[in-house]
């Protein structure tokens, strides 16, 4: 269905988090509003993906009118949906790990003493820093 919508002019991507059970309605509406906020009248799909005994994993649908340029159109949504599930208390990424999409609201949710934990494990383990570099561990 997305390679259909896209070729209708359609932009079509997900999005994930997840947290503990208290916080998913505090996120769903965080997520679903800053999605809004950025897109205009986007139609905002969300379900449960993965259920745990603490909380679960939102799996986020959504589709809008295509701009001029999509890329810079979802980067827009992207940012804004990343910055509303650090600040709901979600997890910037369940299972699909962090990479240069997500690191700078990563580094925002792990702070800097994770940050400084992170690059401590990096540097013990991989001192000539070949091993993704630039990927998961936040700037100094």
């Amino acid at each position: 269905v997305r390679d259909a919508l896209l070729a209708e002019g359609a932009t079509v991507e997900t999005l994930e988090t997840a947290g503990f059970w208290s916080d998913l309605p505090r996120l769903y509406e965080a997520v679903r509003g800053a999605l809004t906020a950025a897109l205009g009248a986007p139609l905002v799909m969300c379900h449960i993906s993965h259920v745990y005994a603490t909380g679960a994993s939102l799996y986020f649908t959504v589709v809008t009118a295509q701009e001029e340029d999509p890329v810079a159109q979802w980067g827009r949504a992207k940012r804004a949906a990343s910055a509303a599930i650090v600040a709901a208390g979600g997890t910037i990424s369940h299972h699909h790990g962090v990479g240069r999409d997500h690191r700078e609201a990563y580094a925002v949710e792990i702070g800097e003493l994770g940050g400084e934990i992170l690059r401590g494990i990096k540097d013990r383990l991989d001192p000539e820093g070949i091993l993704n570099p630039g990927v998961l561990i936040p700037d100094s």
